[in-house]
């Protein structure tokens, strides 16, 4: 995701290719990079050196040679048009809108947090104490949980949160409570412990359907058929409205409910690899 606070104008992102593609091939030229954006090669020169603008025309090539996709297209398009205004207002208000598109900030695991994903109520626990002021009173988190956990459970995750240091004692027997937001990279010990605690929160949503009256609860399915255009486009939109999901609870003040959402789109039938049905003549 391109971080509007490192970059003051979207030629930057254009210098820096144009410089690290010298460093790889000692022969790249302005008239090369030029020759992809359909450039001049003195152009090309004046729009790296700040002295001249893209062209429309020149836009989505710029997108495709930065491989910029998705929100990171929007927020490349907004930036050339805030460097092109020459109203403050108006440069100020594009910079909002790409600061918008940016995605909420994301904690890695260190491979020891996984303990906080091994089981569902932990993470719950946390955002509990969060929601009760930094109170961790046992008997009266087992009231606030549902389904029903018990007193131990309770302060096996209490124990987890301190020793991963996701909640810090304070003096007035009262905890702080780190961020909430976390993303996960790479190793199969890794993935199998996401995959665990996806299957916790997939076994929550079931027993939703029959513990939880629909009023309290959202819980919907849709059979589509798609082709590999429409799959990257649902993919993305999924992926879209997380990130607008995390962005409207950041802006919370003052939480009194935890709800979880599953986020679930995945194949039930395949035809592409069949051969097609042959008409009888």
């Amino acid at each position: 995701m391109l971080n509007i606070n490192e970059i003051s104008d979207y030629r930057d992102l254009l210098k820096n290719y144009y410089t690290q593609r010298k460093l790889d091939m000692p022969l790249y030229s302005y008239k090369m990079m030029g020759q992809k954006l359909g450039l001049e090669t003195s152009q090309m020169f004046r729009v790296l050196n700040k002295d001249l603008h893209l062209p429309s025309r020149s836009i989505p090539l710029a997108k495709n040679l930065l491989d910029l996709k998705g929100r990171n297209g929007e927020i490349f398009e907004i930036l050339v048009a805030a460097s092109k205004t020459k109203s403050p207002a108006k440069k100020d208000k594009l910079y909002k809108m790409a600061l918008s598109l940016q995605d909420v900030d994301l904690r890695k695991f260190s491979a020891s947090e996984y303990l906080f994903l091994s089981k569902w109520w932990i993470p719950v626990v946390r955002a509990l104490i969060e929601m009760n002021g930094g109170h961790a009173e046992v008997s009266r988190l087992v009231k606030q949980i549902s389904p029903t956990v018990s007193e131990d459970q309770v302060r096996e995750a209490i124990k987890v949160l301190k020793d991963l240091k996701l909640i810090t004692q304070l003096a007035s027997e009262r905890y702080a409570v780190t961020t909430a937001n976390f993303t996960s990279a790479g190793s199969a010990a890794k993935t199998a412990a996401i995959r665990s605690y996806q299957n916790q929160l997939l076994s929550l949503a079931q027993n939703a359907l029959v513990s939880v009256e629909p009023a309290k609860r959202n819980i919907s399915s849709l059979l589509v058929g798609v082709d590999d255009e429409c799959f990257a486009d649902l993919n993305e939109m999924t992926l879209e409205f997380r990130r607008q999901v995390q962005k409207r609870v950041s802006e919370v003040k003052k939480a009194d409910k935890a709800m979880q959402f599953v986020f679930a789109f995945y194949p039930v039938a395949d035809i592409s690899s069949i051969d097609p049905v042959k008409k009888e003549e």
